[in-house]
């Protein structure tokens, strides 16, 4: 199966996620004679044996000395058949905000518990985040068999347990050992009630559907070019589908639509482009285009309401009273959300915008279904959104009227520019207290 597959890894802290990828890495021979000699060297007077595989990813001097995971660590490495980005994520609840960033560009995820223990909560926790974030592939890995002498019975206690957590999703539960190595690149004798593909044989092979160039066709413009008075013409990479010279092409959120005249590369000008190419358009019409305008081929959802899962990530609680700035696609506007939220707390909630986004659904477009919301005042990246769906207007559901808007309002009743400036600080008043 060629091609790139991105992998994370997940589960509660302890489970071993570390010496499993260190484990895979070294026995597919994917890791340099150097950092062999250093992580042997390093796992000296350690109780993990010779080599303490978590080393080959566990970087940070203050992971090696707590022996847990605390940042993303990612790997590449390739065998014949597949090249590979692996993110190894933390297991700690701390670090569930980190864990939630390695997942976001995963094709597959590696959800590992301990045979031991069993599943946890944050095994149950990192399996909903996933999910969220749109992974169908799961290899739920069932660590530490050596410690229960290989027994089928727990094997199939632990992977029936998940099966409520993983609805829907692609499952291939494989039992192994990280420390001894046991079905990780190849079957093991030690467990000859196990009938399926080792891990590395099953992520070589799994089958992942990321063609997203039959979608309708997507482009957020990143920068407006202008060289000279004879050329303008508008950079983005691609995020869904494929353009070609002559097609039409609608401009939003304005709605004003023309045709592709020109796609201009580097290496020089093309017929047709495709998701993720990064290329300049020119088009017909000379027509007013900004950065964080979206290029579609139909009409995407537009909307100032929206209902979206956010993972909060800043230890400052999220407050419904505050206008954060949201980053969506290559655009920059502010946004309210209906409820508080503290650090690493995962809910659907109500999100107002000061301007219309234009957006399609995460679970249909990773690109132009996500976004940031980022702290004005510290410009921490403080939470990540993905859209579930526009406002439906339904009864009983109408979303409150947030203070950008309250503020945008009361200027806009004005007759004059004093009493704008009148009818906005009666405004201020009356949302601070």
């Amino acid at each position: 199966m060629p091609g790139l597959l991105r992998i994370c890894t997940a589960g509660s802290v302890d489970d071993g996620k570390s010496t499993l990828i260190g484990r895979l890495l070294y026995d597919s021979r994917t890791v340099y004679e150097d950092q062999v000699r250093s992580v042997t060297s390093a796992s000296r007077n350690r109780a993990a044996g010779p080599i303490d595989f978590s080393l080959f990813t566990d970087g940070l001097r203050a992971e090696r000395e707590q022996g847990i995971t605390i940042d993303v660590a990612y790997r590449y490495f390739a065998t014949a058949r597949r090249k590979f980005i692996l993110a190894d994520t933390p297991g700690h609840e701390q670090y569930t905000r980190n864990m939630a960033t390695g997942a976001s560009t995963a094709d597959v995820e590696i959800l590992l518990t301990d045979a031991t223990l069993g599943v946890r909560p944050q095994t149950r926790t990192h399996a909903r985040i996933a999910l969220m974030l749109g992974i169908e592939h799961f290899v739920l890995a069932v660590n530490k068999m050596d410690l229960v002498a290989y027994d089928h019975g727990s094997f199939r206690a632990i992977a029936e347990a998940l099966v409520p957590d993983l609805d829907g999703a692609s499952v291939h539960a494989i039992p192994v050992s990280a420390l001894h190595g046991d079905n990780i690149i190849s079957r093991s004798p030690r467990t000859p009630w196990f009938e399926g593909a080792c891990l590395l044989e099953h992520l070589e092979t799994v089958a992942v559907d990321r063609d997203a160039t039959a979608d309708p066709f997507r482009m957020a413009v990143q920068i407006v070019v202008r060289p000279d008075d004879t050329f303008r013409g508008y950079s983005g990479q691609i995020a869904a589908g494929t353009v070609r010279v002559g097609d039409p092409i609608t401009v939003w959120p304005s709605g004003v639509a023309s045709r592709v005249k020109r796609i201009v590369t580097w290496e020089g000008d093309l017929e047709s482009a495709f998701t993720p190419m990064s290329v300049t358009l020119v088009l017909d019409d000379e027509i007013d285009v900004s950065r964080g305008d979206l290029l579609a081929s139909d009409r995407p959802a537009i909307t100032r309401h929206l209902t979206a899962d956010v993972v909060w990530m800043d230890e400052r609680p999220l407050d419904p009273r505050r206008a954060y700035v949201m980053k969506h696609t290559t655009r920059l506007l502010t946004a309210e959300v209906d409820r508080e939220l503290a650090l690493n707390q995962i809910a659907t909630v109500g999100v107002t915008t000061s301007r219309p986004l234009v957006f399609d659904p995460y679970q249909t477009n990773r690109t132009t279904g996500s976004f940031v919301l980022i702290d004005p005042d510290t410009n921490f990246t403080a939470g990540a959104g993905m859209i579930v769906r526009g406002f439906d207007g339904q009864a009983g559901s109408t979303p409150r009227v947030g203070a950008a808007e309250r503020l945008v309002r009361a200027a806009r009743s004005a007759t004059s520019e004093a009493d704008a400036i009148e009818a906005v600080q009666r405004a201020l008043e009356d949302i601070l207290t």
